[in-house]
């Protein structure tokens, strides 16, 4: 039997050691690799295909929902904006060494914030390939290594596309080891990776609620989380209804099995008789299992009586939760109470509502008149993204490249002494 210990001890080694020539990396070379990477995840799109099939085949066999199947698939398509992601992080700025707040002070010293590298990353994610494209791209572009441990639903996609990528940043001057794939899906590997102190800097895990708190509760490491998608939407009184209905029909319908897609629709009462009728028969023509409140059953009497449970729950799937409420002051109560911090938006004309709405609301992306399906990093031009963060510290929201770098002060001066 293997000794998982001394397995998670040696890759993250490895990481360590190719962290500090990562952290010597230039800009060039790791642009040069980044771009080289996104050619060839498009090379071996038929490799990775290939591989995606069994994990695919698997996880219909272990009876896996259409959801988590939508999460796990990997396209042509999808395979495309991977690399596109890839590339589109190759180009943006390098965050290493760029310095912050210089200033000379009285005594003459100059002083000033140097954005570096974290070290290695280690990030613990579920059915989600792409992860691993993404990840590998925004550590090594941060100057970081990295110790990816993918789910084992998506185990042979994640080899496949963790061999492109290190493969081929080694050959583009990058070291070897920047690169390493826990290919052990054992669930102790994950409580060795967070409690892996001196070889793993921080852990950034990526899915359910129960394996983030997992992590949590074994990590010796700093975690960078979020718990839940508990995404709201809020139709005001002075909404555009025709705008609202698209909006809200993209929060949900789009993708539902993922963390940004919105799982409560809160209503004013005074535009819900004329809202929700042709909204709820638009998402029963979808799928969507409709569960709401005693105001909202009156207004269609098949919807399921919502429970207490259903306005907190992240159901990454086609239910949705329907809340009629009074007034503005209602529905941010409601997000204050229920929700997770994570997206919630509001739909209206008025301006002086909105305000408030982004002002009081505080989650980790705040909408107006915008799908909650935005709050992603590709659509806030980061390229990609490690995770979305609904902590406040150390970084918030979704997370690139600039997330996971840290800072460290910098003095200059010309033979000064303190007085």
């Amino acid at each position: 039997m293997m000794d998982l210990g001394a397995y998670i001890n040696e890759l993250g080694t490895k990481a360590r050691k190719a962290a500090i020539e990562m952290a010597r990396a230039d800009s060039a070379t790791k642009r040069d690799a980044l771009l080289r990477i996104a050619e060839a995840v498009e090379k071996h799109s038929g490799r990775i295909l290939e591989s995606n099939a069994r994990d695919l085949a698997a996880g219909k066999a272990a009876g896996l929902t259409q959801a988590m199947l939508d999460r796990l698939t990997l396209t042509e398509k999808r395979i495309v904006a991977m690399a596109h992601a890839i590339a589109e992080i190759a180009d943006q700025p390098d965050p290493v060494g760029e310095i912050e707040h210089s200033v000379i002070r009285p005594s003459g010293i100059r002083v000033g914030r140097m954005r570096v590298p974290i070290g290695v990353i280690g990030i613990i994610y579920e059915a989600r390939p792409n992860v691993t494209t993404d990840a590998a791209a925004l550590c090594l572009k941060a100057g970081n290594a990295c110790v990816l441990r993918g789910g084992k639903e998506a185990l042979h996609s994640n080899v496949a596309l963790a061999r492109v990528v290190s493969e081929t940043a080694a050959a583009a001057g990058l070291p070897p080891d920047a690169v390493q794939l826990v290919s052990i899906t054992d669930r102790e590997t994950v409580s060795l990776m967070a409690q892996a102190e001196g070889l793993i800097d921080v852990i950034i895990p990526r899915g359910g609620e129960a394996l983030i708190r997992s992590v949590v509760a074994a990590a010796k490491v700093p975690v960078i989380k979020h718990y839940k998608g508990v995404c709201h939407t809020f139709v005001d009184v002075d909404a555009d209804l025709d705008m609202a209905r698209r909006i809200c029909f993209n929060a949900k319908v789009q993708r539902p099995g993922v963390c940004n897609a919105m799982e409560t629709l809160l209503v004013h009462e005074k535009v819900a008789e004329a809202f929700l009728p042709t909204l709820l028969a638009e998402y029963r023509e979808a799928g969507v299992s409709l569960r709401g409140c005693n105001r909202t059953i009156e207004i269609d009497p098949t919807v399921a009586r919502a429970t207490e449970e259903d306005w907190y729950a992240e159901y990454l799937d086609l239910i949705l939760a329907v809340r009629v409420v009074s007034s503005l002051d209602e529905a941010i109560e409601h997000i204050r109470r229920y929700g997770s911090a994570h997206t919630d938006a509001i739909v209206t004309r008025n301006i002086q509502t909105a305000e408030r709405f982004v002002r009081e609301v505080d989650s980790s992306s705040v909408m107006v008149n915008v799908s909650t399906r935005f709050s992603d990093g590709g659509e806030y031009g980061l390229g990609a993204e490690i995770g979305i963060s609904t902590d406040k510290l150390h970084a918030r929201g979704p997370m690139g490249a600039a997330d996971l770098t840290t800072t460290k002060w910098v003095v200059t001066g010309n033979g000064a002494i303190r007085q």
